[in-house]
């Protein structure tokens, strides 16, 4: 499988512990780029630096919804090193229910997540990037953030509004050589998965013309193509990757 040159690249991941976050990792440290992977979950980080055994990764306990918390690691990441590639894949799903019945914490804490953790990562790294006039920002959006899925409107929205902050942010750096774009993918096999219920899966499945979930390795590779100098001009751009379901 084609490995993209990321030598003397530093990446910073958030949802790093596990599903599309480690699975990137993985391919980043492949391609010989150096990795710290966040995450809210301090045991499962443990778990994924224990199975993955490379010395080019590393970890922070990382709770993406505290500013506070966020631009205090990235401080500190920065006294010794670089930050060149962001990729924002914290997120989770909520509940599968129709919005008037949606829970006010159950709406903000999925916006808080998904929408104000992706803004509080690229507010924090993009000076650094601006300074050393380089920079790549992949965010993890989904197709529902297109298409908008019934009876998951928080997830939806949040989603939406993850492309909305791409285009905007990608423009804004565009003259700093700093790509921003945004990856919508369909369902995949991932721990996420197991927040919804087996009918919404279903129903998510039965809209794939390929007809079947997304592998891990298909967005990584994609990933990993957005995240290196190869990608030299697409920026503020959303990448569909979700088997035919949708296709601008």
């Amino acid at each position: 499988m084609h490995n993209f040159d990321l030598k003397n690249k530093t990446a910073v991941i958030t949802g790093g512990a596990q599903g599309f976050g480690l699975d990137i990792a993985k391919k980043f440290l492949s391609s010989g780029a150096k990795v710290n992977i966040w995450d809210i979950d301090k045991t499962q980080l443990k778990k994924a630096i224990k199975s993955v055994n490379n010395s080019n990764l590393s970890f922070n306990v990382v709770d993406v919804t505290n500013f506070k918390n966020v631009e205090k690691t990235v401080k500190k990441i920065t006294k010794n090193s670089k930050i060149d590639i962001l990729v924002n894949s914290a997120g989770i799903t909520g509940p599968t229910t129709q919005l008037w019945n949606y829970k006010i914490n159950d709406w903000k804490k999925i916006i808080e997540i998904n929408l104000n953790g992706t803004f509080h990562c690229c507010k924090s790294i993009v000076p650094f990037m601006i300074k050393n006039k380089y920079g790549r920002i992949v965010n993890i959006a989904s197709v529902s953030g297109k298409d908008g899925n019934a009876n998951a409107s928080a997830y939806s929205s949040s989603k939406a509004g993850v492309l909305g902050l791409t285009k905007s942010l990608g423009k804004e750096l565009a003259k700093y050589n700093i790509a921003v774009n945004a990856i919508t993918p369909a369902g995949a096999k991932t721990r996420i998965l197991n927040q919804m219920t087996k009918k919404h899966v279903k129903q998510m499945l039965s809209k794939v013309p390929r007809g079947r979930f997304l592998e891990l390795n298909e967005l990584s590779s994609m990933v990993c193509w957005l995240s290196s100098e190869e990608n030299s001009f697409s920026t503020a751009a959303v990448f569909d990757i979700s088997g035919g379901r949708s296709t601008y």
